[in-house]
């Protein structure tokens, strides 16, 4: 029976957890050492993830390196795979999206096909501060291609929290369907959900091209207010809305706002120029 532990979910989850319960000054040798006998190529990868789902990443990272020393357990790339889930969640978790982020990269780059929900906290978590929406549609875009997603119903609320906006709008206004695209706008508002920037994007353009100044006015005053610093596009959209509304001064200073944000705004060519 002890020979056939190393490949029991219950009890790898179980290792996790009693290496979370170790003191400060524990080594995961403590644990692990008792049971290296019986441990096989890809046998921890369970354990280092339960460590990371938990948010004991130094202790994930802990039971990686001491795999690592042991001949017949390295090398492996479920039990990399499980680290590089690992320490991305455990980053996540204590409110380090830098280092997240870095590690996605760096796994990305190794061509390392990693967790859909790993992508969907991520998304959650960087959606939440403006200056990293840039960030957000990547992510998106590489989870649209993938064939299946093995994600929780808390994920994906995560995701079309992040997606839904953006793309339901921008599809109808592609379309012009302006008014399905209304539609949307006014339900997401019911709900009060919040928007992102690609999201204020294609609203304001959507006002722009309906030729609702008030709206357009509202929701890049809303835009600002959220945190968020306007584009060169919707510089370039508001600054199409005064003009066609005779807004001279509004233009002016749209032009001064987007020049001192280092964008080179010039009023577009018109038929006469």
């Amino acid at each position: 029976m002890a020979k056939k532990v190393y490949k029991s979910p219950s009890f790898l989850v179980g290792l996790a957890r009693e290496i979370s319960r170790l003191g400060p000054a524990e080594d995961v040798s403590k644990i692990l050492g008792k049971w290296v006998q019986f441990s096989r190529k890809g046998s921890l990868s369970l354990t280092i993830r339960e460590l990371g789902h938990m948010g004991f990443h130094e202790r994930a990272l802990q039971t990686f390196l001491w795999a690592q020393n042991q001949p017949h357990l390295f090398p492996d790339d479920w039990i990399t795979a499980s680290i590089v889930e690992a320490m991305i969640k455990g980053f996540i978790k204590g409110g380090n999206l830098r280092l997240a982020w870095e590690v996605l990269v760096m796994a990305r780059r190794d061509k390392r096909m990693l967790d859909s929900s790993i992508y969907a906290k991520l998304i959650l978590e960087l959606g939440k501060n403006p200056n990293r929406h840039r960030r957000v549609l990547p992510l998106l875009e590489e989870l649209g291609e993938r064939d299946e997603l093995n994600l929780s119903q808390q994920d994906c609320t995560a995701i079309m929290k992040h997606s839904n906006v953006h793309f339901v709008i921008h599809s109808s206004y592609t379309e012009k369907k302006y008014r399905e695209a209304l539609t949307v706008v006014w339900e997401m508002e019911a709900s009060n959900c919040l928007f992102d920037l690609p999201a204020y994007r294609v609203v304001i353009k959507l006002f722009v091209a309906l030729n609702d100044l008030s709206r357009a006015m509202r929701y890049f005053s809303r835009l600002k207010e959220a945190g968020f610093s306007p584009t060169f596009g919707i510089y370039k959209d508001m600054l199409q809305i005064y003009m066609a509304s005779g807004r001279t001064v509004k233009c002016e200073e749209i032009r001064k706002e987007a020049n001192i944000a280092d964008l080179q705004l010039t009023y577009p060519r018109t038929k006469y120029s």
